[in-house]
């Protein structure tokens, strides 16, 4: 990178200066694959400028409500989506569409490592900042498309949601209670999954682009399409079919292949149940004073007991629904049976083990207010994890990321007058 652009020091110390202070990221992308990756790298200390549209920035920063409110209980422009998807960036507003913008954006590319975009296919070809383009200002850079359907096939130029992929790639087919009981149907998962695998599969060949680079000293070009992404995290249900033939179906919360596992109902509320060995099973049937289930030939191993489990599981209902809940819990935690309580949102950040973990983070944010952000999981080191920078307002660093281009107070002015940042 040049030596005349640099990036400002992470927040946190020691701790949180990063694993890749060094590398400087320019993220075209909006909503949330590619801005996961972008945060993700933010977290292990890269310098990401957001580039967003001027006056309107990123689409969710709109998408509310929840907005983070002000000191004096207003709303911010800054919806609770945004905000979990840009931490520790800077922000910089440019219009793409104007060549003095296509200018300053050629320009970041010249001094940056890595670039993330997820335009459909062709988009910025047209001006001029598509890949072969800044690879010819910068030949070492990285240069990562996030897009629904992949750069190349019938579907390259279709746009595309989370929603939509979860149903395209197969994974709305295996969620969901199973057909003939009640609320039986298709379901998506309650968090955008396949934006998030996206955008940390993005994150994982960005690494490997930039440590091969260390070898070549070239850069690279990489196509992640979504429906791939889903495709590949059907994992073992597509295994189970490929070996099989046999197509998977939605079986509500039990496991198609590992017994018992489900959410069972004691006396006094539901808990989930994780055996994954014969030697858990046995336990559990100790506790449950049934030992001869362990060694029933229909029980005894895994194998056994998925096949039987239309017989097993009725037993183990008969005998959960005696217990209260949070007495068997700690029987099975004492012999250790993986069980637990179905937490809400607000249970996971008051649990004991997500609070000793430092999951939650407060920060100071511009507005006056007290801003929590979930911290990153990643640890190194022993060190807890480092204080995540505040995502930052539209175009907050828009005069200072310029200046570092060497851009005179005037003609950024100049600039903002004419609606180019």
């Amino acid at each position: 990178m040049g030596d005349l652009f640099h990036a400002p020091a992470a927040a946190g110390g020691e701790a949180g200066a990063g694993l890749l202070s060094h590398v400087r990221v320019l993220d075209l992308s909006r909503i949330l694959a590619a801005p996961w990756a972008g945060q993700v790298l933010a977290d292990l200390g890269a310098d990401v400028i957001k580039v967003e549209r001027p006056g309107s920035g990123d689409d969710t920063r709109s998408w509310g409500p929840p907005f983070l409110k002000d000191a004096d209980g207003r709303d911010t422009r800054e919806a609770g989506y945004y905000l979990a998807v840009n931490s520790g960036k800077r922000s910089i507003t440019v219009a793409l569409d104007k060549p003095e913008g296509q200018r300053i954006v050629r320009e970041l590319a010249a001094r940056s490592d890595v670039v993330l975009e997820n335009y459909k296919a062709g988009t910025l070809a047209r001006y001029g900042l598509d890949a072969a383009s800044l690879h010819a200002v910068n030949p070492r850079l990285v240069y990562c498309s996030v897009t629904g359907f992949g750069q190349t096939g019938p579907r390259r130029d279709q746009p595309a949601y989370d929603f939509l992929i979860q149903a395209m790639g197969g994974l709305m087919s295996v969620t969901g209670e199973r057909d003939g009981r009640p609320g039986a149907g298709a379901q998506k998962v309650g968090v955008p999954i396949v934006d998030l695998m996206t955008g940390m599969y993005a994150a994982v060949a960005v690494l490997a682009a930039l440590a091969r680079r260390e070898r070549s000293g070239q850069g690279e070009t990489i196509d992640i399409g979504m429906l791939d992404v889903q495709v590949a995290a059907l994992a073992n249900q597509a295994m189970n079919y490929l070996v099989s033939g046999n197509v998977p179906r939605r079986n509500g919360n039990a496991h198609p292949n590992i017994q018992p596992q489900d959410v069972y109902a004691c006396a006094d509320g539901e808990f989930i149940l994780v055996v994954g060995n014969d030697g858990q099973f046995s336990r559990l049937c100790d506790v449950l004073q049934r030992p001869d289930w362990a060694l029933d030939e229909r029980f005894a191993t895994n194998a056994q007991r998925v096949r039987n489990l239309a017989t097993l599981s009725p037993l183990l209902r008969e005998a959960f629904v005696r217990w209260p809940r949070e007495a068997l819990i700690n029987a099975l935690d004492a012999v250790g049976v993986p069980c637990g309580p179905i937490n809400n949102v607000a249970q996971v950040f008051a649990d004991p083990q997500v609070v000793a973990r430092g999951m939650l983070q407060k920060v100071a944010h511009p507005s006056g207010a007290s801003l929590p952000l979930v911290s990153s999981p990643m640890r190194f080191g022993g060190r807890p994890p480092a204080p995540r920078r505040v995502p930052p307002g539209l175009g907050q660093h828009s005069e200072q990321i310029l200046a570092e281009l060497g851009y005179a107070n005037e003609r950024i002015a100049d600039l903002r007058a004419r609606e180019v940042i």
